[in-house]
């Protein structure tokens, strides 16, 4: 019984030293889009555009060594792109925002005295809330279309530097790459794909519960 008792007290004071985290943060997405009609021709002269994006959410550490950090939040990402087509004349543009469910995984790589690297893994599922699509001078709503209002899986990696600015405080900066899964209509064989580059800045908060350092 003793024996048992004092492996409950050791593994919940092990799990108090787990860092428990919040994190806000914020950037720029520099957005491109894949599209294919359904002859599966692309869709040339589409450029990059770039957008906002903002996420906020909770992080732990998953191991006693604070090396492996499991991430849950929230995002709200702008997504677009503008083209031509010179043999018709025409002129497109897209611009739409997606909120969005994301789980992540961060691993320590190293540290550079206060300076600490990361690089993360995340999949995300996001749901477009406004968007809209620019031909000429005629403005369609997108929401509601099959080839943008499925809800669509994002999977990124990147890095990040984290800095420690006070015991309870640090701030990061960070750089990913993502890339959503297969958008399909229902009704035709058209393909859609979005592709992102995040810079990002943000802020990280130990939680009342956690007394660790960073």
């Amino acid at each position: 019984m003793k024996n048992y008792v004092f492996s409950i007290l050791f593994l919940m004071w092990c799990c108090s030293c787990f860092s428990q985290q919040l994190y806000v943060e914020l950037g720029t997405t520099i957005s491109s889009f894949d599209y294919e009609n359904s002859q599966g021709r692309p869709l040339d002269n589409l450029l990059s555009t770039s957008k906002a994006y903002y996420g906020m959410g909770y992080r732990q550490s998953i191991n006693p060594s604070n090396t492996l950090y499991l991430s849950l939040g929230a995002s709200y990402n702008s997504y677009g792109a503008v083209g031509s087509e010179r043999s018709v004349e025409n002129y497109f543009a897209w611009d739409v925002s997606y909120l969005g469910l994301k789980a992540g995984l961060g691993i320590k790589l190293f540290e550079l005295r206060d300076l600490i690297f990361f690089a993360n893994v995340s999949v995300a599922s996001e749901f477009l809330i406004r968007g809209n699509q620019t031909i000429n001078n005629d403005v369609f709503n997108l929401v509601g279309e099959e080839e943008f209002n499925n809800t669509i899986l994002f999977f990124r990696g990147g890095v990040e530097m984290q800095y420690p600015v006070s015991n309870s405080t640090a701030i990061f900066v960070g750089y990913n790459y993502g890339k959503s899964a297969l958008l399909n209509s229902g009704d035709t064989s058209e393909k859609l794909n979005l592709n992102a580059h995040h810079f990002g800045i943000g802020f990280i908060i130990n939680l009342p519960t956690c007394n660790c350092d960073f």
